[in-house]
């Protein structure tokens, strides 16, 4: 796990500045505090940090091929890297190191293009071969490892694993892209392909680009979920599960250096650590976080976990009302990012950075199982709007929405506002309102008139319409769990995970999303995954030997923060220094009266808005260092 970046230079004419490489690489130097190096020729300069994980002593980078024509700069892990060495050599390729890096440059040399479908792990890296004047860039299926690009003016293609590499560049153009704050209010980051910048973007997962002098950009898919080829029975998927799952979690328990697993005492995490105990001789190392408040807090079914398996067990209690690290979440993550867990994620990164270099986690388990409350709401709604009429149901539940009132303080039985709402729509906006932060309608409040005519009728749901294209069933379960991973696991989950863990110089895997257990695991039935009204059931009935039914079966609690409660307390006086702003106020997104009025009804208990507070206030934190 390391940070890569370069500068191309797709005319010639253009200098590269090693000095100024050096400068903005060094960066994001908490991404490889290991070790740092440089290539630079005519047209190419890569440069590397390195967090050391396998090969310790032969892996440093950049790495080249037997005679230095092609070199590679590499961030992630290959899983599959020693199969693949073994076919190279095979084909006549020498190698010089044990590290999984060289495998990029001889696949490179044999495959071309291709080489990206031979790979299984998480990656992200650059490629620059001399003997044919090619720069190729690729990112994993799905989007573990970021890699951020643009153009400057001067002509030089610049690529990064952190946008503060980019931004740190005196050329790159640092304009503000309009439609980020409607899509970051939407849906509480910015998503792929887009970043805050007008001229920067994020290659999506599952694409490459490949550059040539001249020639410009050429982006590429090379990866999609492909569509369930048959639906696999409950006998087919109770008996294959646990040994799929097992593959994959064995094949990253490769590592010359300490390893252990995140514990939160869910079902995902759990299991995880289960089928690590069955795989390894030693016990496993692991960390969890607890809260000394009870309703934030799972730790003592993280320790049910961690007797029942004999680990190395390593916790600390935090108080949920912790809100040191609010400032520095602007810095690590930057741009506008509203997941608040990331504070409790960068906390248990820091914890296990402590103990091991390499932790397994349980992400992924809700999206491929259909774990989430709004997965078995959707499908509710969904029955209803393909039993009614859309000339019918549009107008009926749109009017009991409009007159329903909104009750937050209500039992959520009652909270029914949102549900007639969700009823009038269509299987898209249905899906758009219940992942939104903000709401379309609460955004057309929040928004100034100057910044909706600025926006000229651009909605975020626009995204979630480009991937509904690419629906290959219509399955409507398996429908939202398509633009999940599109969306939400790589802008929110894995974003979050991986700047938490890279500020601690700590690398995490995640078995449930491996690219080939995700597509075995997409042609499960969705009665099978969502039964009885309880997500994640197929999953759950598998881990029966494993796991304990107080932990498969009890409410599922999440990794949240108390940030209603702290907007009323120990928040309540910044959040109007923070939210009202000059930077906030005059940066001409905003309506001023109806900020002042969302912090006034919060704080005095007339309406829940710590969501929108909560979005408000990072909003701030990025604005402020514009």
């Amino acid at each position: 796990m390391c940070g890569i970046s370069g500068i191309f230079n797709l005319h010639r004419s253009t200098p590269i500045d090693e000095a100024l490489l050096k400068r903005i690489n060094r960066l994001q130097q908490h991404r490889g505090p290991d070790d740092e190096g440089y290539y630079v020729d005519a047209f190419a300069a890569l440069a590397h940090r390195r967090l050391s994980i396998i090969d310790l002593s032969g892996g440093h980078q950049p790495l080249f091929n037997e005679d230095n024509s092609v070199v590679v700069v590499f961030n992630g892990e290959i899983y599959n890297y020693r199969e693949l060495a073994q076919e190279l050599s095979a084909l006549g390729h020498q190698f010089r190191t044990l590290s999984d890096t060289e495998v990029i440059v001889h696949a490179w040399e044999a495959w071309g293009e291709d080489c990206v479908k031979r790979l299984r792990g998480m990656f992200a890296f650059a490629v620059w071969d001399t003997n044919t004047r090619t720069l190729f860039i690729g990112r994993d299926r799905l989007g573990k490892k970021p890699l951020f690009y643009t153009v400057t003016p001067q002509g030089q293609l610049i690529f990064a694993s952190e946008l503060k590499v980019l931004v740190g560049h005196p050329d790159v153009c640092t304009e503000l892209r309009p439609e980020m704050a409607e899509e970051f209010f939407m849906y509480g980051y910015i998503p792929e392909p887009y970043s805050a910048y007008q001229n920067i973007f994020k290659l999506e997962p599952g694409h490459t680009i490949t550059v040539r002098p001249q020639s410009g950009l050429a982006s590429k898919q090379y990866w999609d979920l492909p569509a369930p080829s048959r639906i696999l029975s409950w006998e087919e998927t109770q008996y294959s599960l646990i040994d799929k799952l097992k593959e994959a979690v064995n094949i990253r328990l490769v590592a010359d250096v300490p390893l252990g697993a995140f514990l939160s005492g869910g079902v995902d995490s759990s299991a995880i650590v289960a089928l690590m105990a069955e795989l390894q001789d030693s016990p496993v190392n692991t960390c969890s976080i607890g809260f000394d408040e009870r309703d934030f807090d799972e730790s003592d079914y993280a320790q049910q976990v961690a007797e029942r398996y004999h680990t190395h067990h390593w916790q600390e209690i935090v108080s949920p009302h912790d809100i040191s690290l609010i400032d520095q979440l602007a810095d690590i993550y930057d741009e506008p990012y509203a997941d608040s867990s990331a504070l409790p994620t960068y906390k248990v990164c820091q914890l296990a950075s402590q103990r091991v270099k390499v932790a397994l986690s349980g992400d992924g388990g809700d999206e491929i199982f259909g774990g989430y409350r709004r997965h078995r709401m959707h499908l509710a709604e969904q029955r209803l709007r393909d039993a009614i009429p859309q000339p019918i149901r549009k107008p009926l539940f749109g009017t009991l929405g409009n007159l329903y009132p909104k009750a937050d303080w209500a039992p959520r039985p009652l909270r029914a506002k949102t549900t007639f709402q969700s009823l009038a729509m269509n299987m898209v906006e249905g899906y758009a309102s219940s992942v939104s932060k903000i709401r379309t309608a609460e955004r057309q409040k929040l928004f100034s008139p100057a910044y909706h005519r600025q926006l000229d009728g651009y909605n975020g749901i626009d995204i979630l319409y480009q991937h509904a294209k690419q629906f290959q069933t219509d399955d409507p379960l398996k429908q939202v769990q398509y633009l999940d991973i599109k969306t939400w696991l790589a802008g929110d989950i894995l974003t979050k995970v991986d700047r938490a863990s890279m500020a601690h110089g700590l690398e995490v895997r995640a078995p449930l999303l491996d690219h080939a257990f995700i597509e075995w695991a997409y042609q499960i039935n969705s009665q099978d995954n969502i039964r009885h009204n309880e997500g994640k059931y197929a999953f759950k009935k598998s881990l029966e030997r494993y796991v304990s039914n107080d932990i498969l079966y009890r409410p599922k609690m999440g990794f949240g923060m108390p940030i209603a409660h702290w907007f009323r307390t120990s928040l309540q006086s910044s959040l109007y220094d923070n939210v009202l702003s000059d930077a906030m106020c005059d940066s001409g997104f905003f309506n001023v009266d109806q900020l002042k009025k969302m912090i006034h009804e919060h704080q005095q208990g007339y309406r829940d808005h710590g969501v929108q507070l909560w979005c408000l206030l990072m909003f701030s934190q990025f604005m402020v260092r514009q």
